[in-house]
């Protein structure tokens, strides 16, 4: 157990001492990292790494704040929790040293040096038995796309924050930075959105059967299939057998008629005709026209840019690394594809922002949320809309979808921020240490309400911008590609048993 690791009492400082003292504190002790605490509650942790780092700034010791250069509401154990939680914590995140938390009270310390000593050492040729379940924290490809730091809060897609990218670009500009490395000039971004508005069009073959395909099933099911004939109408060949060049413009096309598959299956599915696509609107903007069948208003098609940047991409997700692996195995576009449809169709990936908006729906009034959060908390049920696998701290794209939500306006803005405000301070009275915030999901479903796109159509939604990232993972796997093998740990009867005879 952790407690029988940790050092204890941990060394600690307050987040308003100077560096310099902390500095002082560590030397005294002997240690590497100190726990910053405010009245006993664990509010950061400052390294040796971050003493480095401000050294390196130039600044002055005695004059810098903790603060300003600790890691605030790092990962935290509980001292009853298992070594190897601690081991696959440090491992996973890189750190060297975690606080340990009673309660809410620090009550020690652990680090790699506490848990080498009771690392099993195994030969070189030996399997580890410990593995991380859902494969948290282990590295399985190398990727140029982009990345996700959950304990910073922060992701980026190539070399720029998608924050960023979202506040101040267009979709097609971000579209163009993942297909070919770079944010366009404005005579590059002119010519990439004539590619793309060219290929909006449904081919013939998906023309003629998406009528007697919609009413089978929900747009994102009638996507998938849609899909699977696109890459056969179009006679797309394995990613193994083709070039960069040629997977580029099937990508690019891919892209490009997703949205308009979408909307045509959302309109024939409730007996309306389809809308065909316009050239003189940006993505966003057409996909809600296609939907709607009336230009929407400017702020609106804003509203979902912004979302749909914010969610083109993240890190190796359960369907990106589903469409790497098809791929892998040398398969078309449209298999990698679907195979990632599919793997969103998961309520635990694609299904949370209906699901968010469905909780708020049972809460009803601002009055009747604290009860709810509660007994759902002491019940043991997921809070839609909270926590993320990766993220520590908030959630980078909840906190901007917020500022678009304020922008919208409304009773339903008003209200879910209200909701989130009570379960925030609900989780913490009754998840001391938890650090359960809003993830994306939460404040999408209330963006996208707003902006007049039905309910059964947020994950298909979410799809027509993800699809842009998928298709740039399975460029990039095709382009240096391995099959994609891994290992597994037999835990079964041991082998080998003797055959029973048959009976009879």
């Amino acid at each position: 157990m952790v407690r029988d690791l940790m050092t204890s009492p941990a060394v600690t400082c307050g987040a308003d001492g100077s560096l310099a003292a902390a500095a002082r504190v560590m030397q005294g002790a002997g240690t590497g990292s100190v726990v910053v605490t405010d009245d006993g509650k664990v509010v950061g942790i400052l390294t040796e790494r971050d003493l480095l780092r401000a050294a390196a700034g130039a600044g002055d010791p005695d004059h810098e704040l903790v603060r300003l250069w600790m890691t605030s509401r790092p990962d935290v154990l509980g001292p009853d929790e298992r070594a190897d939680a601690a081991w696959g914590s440090l491992t996973s995140h890189h750190y060297r040293h975690l606080p340990v938390v009673e309660g809410d009270r620090c009550v020690g310390v652990v680090s790699l040096r506490d848990l080498m000593g009771v690392a099993r050492i195994r030969p070189a040729t030996e399997t580890s038995g410990d593995v991380p379940a859902g494969l948290e924290g282990v590295v399985v490809a190398e990727t140029t796309v982009g990345d996700v730091r959950g304990q910073e809060g922060f992701f980026h897609y190539r070399q720029y924050s998608a924050v960023d990218l979202a506040e101040t670009r267009s979709l097609e500009d971000v579209w163009h930075l993942l297909f070919r490395g770079e944010l366009p000039d404005a005579a590059a971004a002119a010519a990439f959105g004539h590619e793309v508005r060219r290929r909006r069009a449904l081919p013939p073959g998906i023309r003629r059967l998406l009528p007697s395909l919609a009413p089978l099933g929900a747009p994102l099911d009638v996507l998938r299939t849609a899909v699977s004939l696109l890459g056969a109408e179009l006679g797309w060949r394995p990613t193994h057998d083709i070039g960069a060049d040629e997977l580029y413009d099937q990508a690019l096309g891919l892209c490009a008629v997703v949205p308009t598959i979408l909307a045509a299956a959302h309109r024939l599915r409730n007996d309306d005709d389809p809308v065909e696509p316009r050239d003189d609107l940006g993505f966003a903007a057409n996909y809600l026209y296609m939907l709607t069948g009336e230009v929407p208003d400017p702020v609106h098609a804003r509203a979902i840019e912004q979302y749909m940047i914010l969610t083109i991409d993240h890190g190796f997700n359960a369907s990106t690394f589903t469409a790497r692996v098809v791929t892998s195995t040398g398969a078309d576009l449209a298999a990698a594809i679907v195979a990632a449809i599919g793997a969103l169709s998961g309520p635990l990936h694609g299904g949370a922002p209906s699901r968010a908006l469905d909780m708020l729906d049972a809460i009803g009034t601002p009055d009747r949320a604290d009860a709810y959060i509660r007994r759902a908390v002491e019940d043991g049920e997921r809070i839609m809309g909270f926590g993320h696998r990766v993220y520590k701290t908030d959630d980078p794209r909840s906190m901007l979808l917020r500022s678009v939500t304020e922008r919208l306006g409304g009773p339903l803005v008003e209200f879910s921020q209200s909701v989130e405000r009570t379960t925030v301070d609900v989780l913490a009275e009754l998840k001391p240490g938890r650090h359960l915030y809003t993830n994306v999901e939460f404040y999408a479903g209330v963006v996208m309400h707003s902006c007049g796109i039905p309910r059964e159509m947020f994950t298909p939604t979410f799809a027509a911008g993800r699809t842009i990232g998928w298709s740039t993972h399975v460029m990039e796997q095709a382009s240096h590609n391995r099959l994609i093998r891994p290992a597994a740990r037999y835990v079964g009867p041991p082998p080998p048993q003797p055959v029973p005879p048959a009976s009879g």
